[in-house]
């Protein structure tokens, strides 16, 4: 196994990213790539020095927007590897990315994927797609030898270049960072989760629960035609008024028999209240 210059003590191990299929595609299993992605990260994790860590781009140890963790994950990884194989569309639209940012980027298919016109430049890694032991050996060492030579140039050479520079001068393109104060950064994370939470209970309104109007959209409709024959004073007594709510709910399950209705009773007065 090659080894290059030792990370300094006390400084982060360098992170290697994977970008891959994950669902069926071409013919292969979601299991079929959870193979790959094991030997991806056993290929990678046994090396010695420096000694990576090897994630998806996906994963993070916190809570936030997958779309901002896969784009941050996608910049920041110190070397990104990428199975093209079936040519997934999320794949190659993040493989995409990585190569915009320039970034070292080592690429993999397996033998029955075709080249892609526009990253057919680039060396690509083979491995046979029934991963027979004897050749994913060769390739484990071949993945592992090409990921440390990867790193080791764009460590060496700050002109080193994955793919742009290859074609010509390019402002590469780059994302800001800046350093938060950890309640600052709390902050801003629940207000994701709350914005993200919104966006599923809007959807879930939308679509419903197994008929053409929803039993929350129902409640509503009840609630609010109740309200419109009462006067303002009546309403607000009814709010508050726990056999307003049985009302409501009992004629909720005259017409949804299997639903639990009195979670959604309550969360539709809320909704009418500050209409």
């Amino acid at each position: 196994m090659p080894e290059i210059e030792t990370v300094a003590e006390g400084s982060a191990s360098p992170t290697c990213g994977i970008i891959m299929p994950l669902s069926a595609i071409d013919g292969c299993s979601p299991s079929h790539w959870g193979d790959v992605q094991a030997i991806i990260k056993e290929s990678v994790e046994v090396i010695a020095n420096p000694k990576f860590s090897a994630r998806m781009v996906s994963d993070a140890d916190d809570v936030g927007v997958i779309q901002k963790r896969i784009v941050s994950n996608i910049y920041l990884s110190d070397v990104v590897v990428c199975d093209v194989s079936g040519k997934n569309p999320n794949v190659m639209f993040e493989l995409g990315m990585r190569l915009a940012f320039d970034r070292p980027a080592v690429i993999i298919k397996d033998d029955k994927t075709s080249y892609s016109f526009d990253t057919g430049v680039i060396e690509h890694l083979t491995y046979p797609r029934d991963l027979r032991y004897t050749t994913m050996q060769s390739f484990k060492q071949q993945l592992a030898d090409k990921v440390v030579s990867t790193y080791q140039k764009s460590k060496d050479d700050p002109a080193h270049s994955t793919f742009l520079k290859n074609f010509g001068t390019f402002k590469v393109a780059n994302l800001h960072t800046e350093e938060v104060r950890s309640d600052e950064l709390l902050m801003s994370t629940m207000e994701q989760i709350q914005a993200q939470m919104q966006r599923l209970t809007n959807k879930v309104d939308r679509i419903g629960f197994g008929g053409s109007e929803s039993v929350l959209s129902a409640a509503r409709r009840l609630i609010k035609r109740e309200r419109e024959t009462m006067g303002e004073d009546s309403w607000l007594r009814a709010r508050s008024d726990e056999s307003f709510a049985k009302y409501i709910a009992e004629n909720l399950r005259r017409e949804y028999p299997q639903r639990d209705v009195d979670a959604v009773v309550d969360r539709a007065m809320r909704m009418v209240a500050e209409q």
